[in-house]
């Protein structure tokens, strides 16, 4: 029977450990689910490169052919490039990734995407998640089962869209050196070539597509020291770290300092927001300098749910309310995590989008990388995490409502967010693709920022005991 403890479904999809929870017959009962879903219809399909790919590829392919689909299969390629291709071909119905992101390598997901390259929202996901466990799947005879083609032009139309869209002559003309960690992941291939486009000198770090990741495939400064110390010793103008799929985003300094995740989507927003004002979305756990770049700037700044669909709805209302405001219908965003989401190529996190941006400003500003993030007043987060079963979450929130009942300004959107009257914060809520509780804060010194994240998970595990 598969493990409970390691599978997680949502509006992220399904994922788990592979042998453990996350087996070949989930796979192809989500298949299943996924074609009847769509009623048959054109499926692409891509994946990271994680050594379970190819077992997960192949098992979901059968599924789709069952259940009446035909299936396009783009190999390995960024979540990204997977869903600007669903989006620009008005012929597929939809798409699946095969990725677990930022999970360790013995995890795999399958990630849902509708026809408009856009991931499921919240509804159709629970939509989904109703059609798998009624089982009542969509069995074609022998003479209807579709076929499988492949696509291997995936990256370079991703690559042509972020040319069209960045000053490529501008980042060129500055000759930059670049160290870009792959981590081995899906990113291996798009990411040199782009930089390479860009006229930049390239050392490429965990290049190859092996899935075996020399790092934790989450970029955090944690997990980034290899890339700072070959930032430092190649003499180059910034690094770029990728998680596993690609949409993630870590810059470190030409002083080969990891920043932390949180100045990717601030950073990249302020190239944008630059030359018009904009609304600016993100997530509740994402850091407060996106709210410096709104104040320098002009732009309204919105705060949604965490989870990209969320934040893509919440872009999406927020455009359209600047259109009726007499604006252009424009819109930036992303998660603190390092996804920066811009509509102008796509509704995805993208990295590459990021670097491009990054460069960009760094060429306009005429600043090192860390003269620029020097320039943002001092803000320090803590991150921390405490392992929480999901019928746990209830009695654990309620616990926290009462402890911090009176102390700030309660939000409770999304789990617990506690704002202070200075500006300080803490957010406590259940994490979509773990069962954890995952507990934000951010003040002005880190000290205080580690007493309200340890403060909150000391209340957790009481409530847990």
């Amino acid at each position: 029977m598969p493990s409970i403890q390691t599978l997680k479904t949502g509006i992220s999809g399904v994922r788990g450990v592979v042998g453990e929870s996350f087996t070949p017959r989930l796979v192809s009962a989500f298949g299943q689910a996924f074609g009847t879903y769509l009623d048959r219809g054109r499926v692409a399909i891509g994946r990271d490169t994680r050594p379970s790919g190819e077992m997960i590829r192949e098992t979901l392919i059968g599924a789709l052919l069952a259940a009446g689909c035909s299936v396009i299969d783009l190999g390995i390629v960024p979540v990204p490039t997977l869903q600007i291709a669903i989006a620009r071909d008005e012929h597929w119905d939809g798409g699946i990734a095969i990725t677990a992101s930022h999970n360790p390598q013995e995890w795999n997901a399958l990630k849902f995407i509708r026809a408009d390259g856009i991931f499921f929202y919240p509804y159709q996901a629970e939509e989904l998640l109703d059609v798998y466990h009624q089982g009542d799947f969509t069995l074609v005879d022998n003479d209807e089962i579709g076929g499988v083609a492949h696509d291997g032009g995936a990256c370079a139309r991703h690559l042509r869209l972020l040319l069209e869209h960045t000053d490529a002559d501008l980042i060129r003309s500055r000759r930059f050196k670049v160290v870009l960690d792959c981590c081995n992941g899906a990113g291996t291939q798009l990411a040199p070539d782009l930089l390479e486009a860009l006229g930049c000198e390239v050392v490429v770090l965990n290049g190859e597509p092996t899935g075996h990741f020399a790092r934790p495939p989450e970029p955090v400064p944690a997990n980034l020291g290899g890339l700072a110390e070959a930032v430092r010793a190649h003499g180059a103008d910034v690094g770029f770290a990728q998680d596993a799929d690609a949409d993630r985003l870590c810059l470190v300094t030409e002083q080969g300092v990891a920043l932390s995740e949180e100045f990717t989507v601030p950073m990249t927003a302020e190239v944008v927001a630059s030359r018009e004002p904009l609304p600016l979305v993100t997530n509740l756990s994402a850091s407060r300098l996106l709210e410096e770049v709104g104040r320098r700037w002009g732009c309204p700044v919105y705060r949604a749910k965490v989870g990209e669909i969320n934040v893509v709805e919440m872009m999406q209302s927020a455009a359209s309310a600047w259109e009726r405001g007499g604006h252009a219908a424009r819109v930036f965003g992303g998660e603190g995590n390092g996804g920066v989401i811009d509509p102008r190529l796509h509704y995805c996190r993208d990295s590459h989008r990021g670097m491009c941006l990054i460069l960009e400003g760094l060429a306009r500003r005429e600043q090192t990388l860390s003269e620029w993030a020097g320039s943002y007043p001092p803000s320090y987060m803590a991150k921390l995490k405490v392992p929480c079963p999901a019928a746990r979450v209830q009695r654990v929130q309620l616990a926290l409502r009462q402890a911090f009942a009176g102390e700030g300004q309660l939000d409770e959107t999304e789990g617990l967010r506690i704002t202070w009257p200075r500006g300080a914060w803490l957010h406590l809520r259940p994490s979509n693709t773990e069962p954890i509780i995952r507990v934000m804060a951010e003040a002005d010194t880190e000290e205080e920022a580690d007493r309200l994240a340890k403060r909150a998970v000391g209340l957790v595990v009481d409530a847990l005991a």
